[in-house]
């Protein structure tokens, strides 16, 4: 899956000129089978909120702690732009992670996005209307834990050594990947007490050495 942002704000992001080419390029990528995802609409952190929002990773935000009708604004336009471009995206994962329930009200009303790629736990499950894909870590590493979960990489921020290692790690577990299509052909429940547990240790874990 690859993250895309429709109306990219963030001077961390903008790291390349303008690229004239660039919503061809992710054309060709859902050409390639990959899934395209609204991740966002500016990248921009207009809030520091994060922690009260259903997902609480960090406190920065561009989301949670937001107004309905802002959180809608944001979403109408973001996928707009993506509509005008050829694309239709049916995955959404927010910047720093963080969201809260107006923006799931918020893609519920303006999109017909119903999966998220964002949350902890060890099997995607069920909640409020949408799907929810776990998310396990910012690298691709061994996990003791039996279930289907994604990992999140930021190529610019990626160093040569890591793509190396990236490589090496998709080469060696090449028999456990699977299509988004393929992990959600299968029956998706409720969100299992494993995960629950992960979830409130992971997150009480963070609570505790205070990051944010």
């Amino acid at each position: 899956m690859v993250g895309v942002i429709p109306q990219n704000e963030d001077p961390k992001q903008i790291i390349d000129d303008y690229d004239e080419g660039f919503w061809l390029k992710v054309k060709e990528w859902e050409k390639k089978g990959w899934a395209v995802a609204l991740h966002g609409y500016n990248h921009c952190y207009n809030s520091n909120e994060g922690l009260k929002g259903l997902n609480p990773l960090w406190s920065r935000s561009e989301f949670a702690g937001l107004k309905i009708e802002e959180q809608k604004e944001k979403i109408s336009k973001g996928v707009a732009i993506m509509k005008d471009n050829g694309i239709e995206p049916k995955y959404f994962f927010a910047p720093s992670h963080t969201y809260d329930s107006n923006t799931l009200k918020a893609l519920e009303s303006e999109t017909q996005i119903r999966i998220i790629s964002d949350t902890i736990g060890c099997h995607p499950y069920r909640e409020n209307g949408f799907t929810f894909i776990p998310v396990l870590g910012g690298k691709c590493s061994e996990r003791y834990l039996s279930g289907e979960w994604t990992f999140c990489l930021h190529p610019n921020t990626m160093s040569e050594s890591a793509f190396t290692d990236l490589e090496s790690f998709i080469c060696k577990h090449s028999e456990v990947f699977v299509s988004f299509s393929d992990l959600l052909n299968n029956p998706v429940g409720k969100k299992d007490s494993i995960s629950r547990v992960l979830s409130w240790s992971y997150f009480m874990y963070r609570k505790i050495r205070h990051i944010k």
